[in-house]
């Protein structure tokens, strides 16, 4: 048999599980670097608007990469916190800002949060970053400017994929909210797939980060969010991790987004009125 040709994961070549995961090229006719401009006008516009109401680069963690931009806009009030995407590998917290152009206007005071990147760090150092992020956050509320009882989190992709691991961990208080955006909740076929190449994930760390293997701590509203044009393997990411973490709190809510691909659900979070954001949100 031709080794192109065989199965390296649920009957999948590796050519089809590539197809699956590679987001950009699933999209027909998709302008990738037109896209990434738009959203960086909507970074730029979103500082400008909101320098007022922003602290940047507050340092949560001990290394450079633990930094995030905090937006106060409404004094002892709600936080969002926001993790970003790029598969574990790329991008940066400063590509997101425009997720405040979405938040803000709800009265929702927002964290953006970023984490060294594989393969600087590995997946476990990742996730610890994040987690000390909301940690830090909750401990500091009074003197930054918010209610630490108050906490909903989300991201998207592998954000999403994070804020699953949040759900998973506990913290000194109960969040309020939890939604995961086209959300990465098992990793097995990403160790099958090019994205392996950077990642290089061993069998103990596809066990110890995949949410569908874990035991949520949260019991609150967990929100799965997936575009209903992401692809079979994001649906069934998605419908997997309801099914594992409903053995163990009520249901997760499941919803696949009509006409979002993965990347107009990442930018809908720049809209207040978008059903996308005030998912996000929990409200």
């Amino acid at each position: 048999m031709n080794p192109a040709s065989e199965p390296v994961y649920r009957g999948m070549t590796r050519q089809a599980l590539d197809q699956e995961y590679d987001n950009v090229k699933k999209v027909p006719g998709f302008d990738f670097k037109a896209y990434l401009a738009s959203l960086d006008a909507g970074n730029r516009s979103a500082r400008e608007r909101y320098a007022p109401l922003l602290r940047p680069d507050v340092r949560f963690g001990p290394t450079e990469a633990e930094t995030l931009d905090l937006f106060v806009t409404r004094p002892g009030g709600p936080l969002h916190v926001f993790f970003h995407g790029g598969y574990w590998r790329m991008l940066h917290k400063n590509d997101f800002t425009y997720v405040a152009h979405g938040v803000l206007p709800h009265g929702v005071n927002l964290a953006i949060v970023n984490y060294a990147l594989i393969p600087t760090v590995r997946m476990g150092e990742l996730v610890a970053q994040c987690e000390r992020s909301i940690q830090f956050l909750m401990r500091n509320g009074e003197s930054l400017g918010i209610d630490p009882r108050q906490v909903s989190v989300s991201g998207h992709s592998a954000g999403g994929h994070l804020a699953a691991m949040m759900a998973a961990r506990g913290f000194p208080h109960a969040l309020v909210s939890v939604c995961a955006l086209s959300g990465i909740f098992d990793l097995a076929p990403i160790q099958q797939c090019f994205l392996n190449e950077v990642l290089s994930l061993s069998d103990q760390e596809v066990e110890e980060h995949s949410p569908v293997r874990l035991t949520p701590h949260f019991q609150g509203r967990l929100h799965l969010l997936t575009g209903e044009e992401e692809g079979v393997e994001y649906a069934r990411q998605a419908t997997a991790l309801r099914d594992a973490w409903s053995a163990h709190r009520s249901a997760p809510t499941l919803e696949f987004a009509a006409g979002h691909n993965h990347f107009t659900l990442r930018a809908a979070l720049a809209d207040p009125a978008s059903s996308i954001t005030k998912a996000a949100l929990g409200l």
